[in-house]
């Protein structure tokens, strides 16, 4: 199996993230991987994925991915049933940090109990 072919999950979910200016380079055995994600959140996506298909500190991939808005960690768009407990939940493993989500929204939000779908809602850096 080629390296590219090992780490395609990864080009995979690049192309799905919609990762700018992605170069992808095979020499001597090693992947190099060059690319801007929209967040830190997608950055850090795409290293959960290298980590998980190469270990933690793999030796045959080499990437360099930068981050287009780091003023925020994420942009995250609500769906039908969420809460932003649920939200904090999933992007920090804290549900209650939802306070931090809500302080990062009033100027769209009034109260924490009441989001609707299709909000975009800011997801502050932890």
């Amino acid at each position: 199996m080629s390296v590219k072919a090992k780490y395609q999950p990864v080009l995979s979910l690049g192309e799905q993230l919609g990762v700018k200016d992605g170069n992808v380079t095979e020499e001597g055995g090693v992947i190099k991987i060059k690319g801007e994600a929209n967040t830190p959140y997608e950055k850090d996506l795409l290293w959960d994925k290298i980590k998980e298909i190469g270990g933690e500190n793999p030796s045959d991939i080499k990437a360099n991915i930068t981050v287009a808005d780091d003023s925020v960690y994420h942009r995250h768009v609500v769906k039908s049933g969420e809460s932003l407990s649920k939200i904090a939940k999933h992007y920090y493993g804290d549900a209650m940090k939802y306070k931090q989500i809500f302080e990062a929204n009033t100027n769209i939000l009034s109260n924490p109990d009441v989001i609707h779908p299709d909000q975009v809602l800011v997801i502050p850096n932890a």
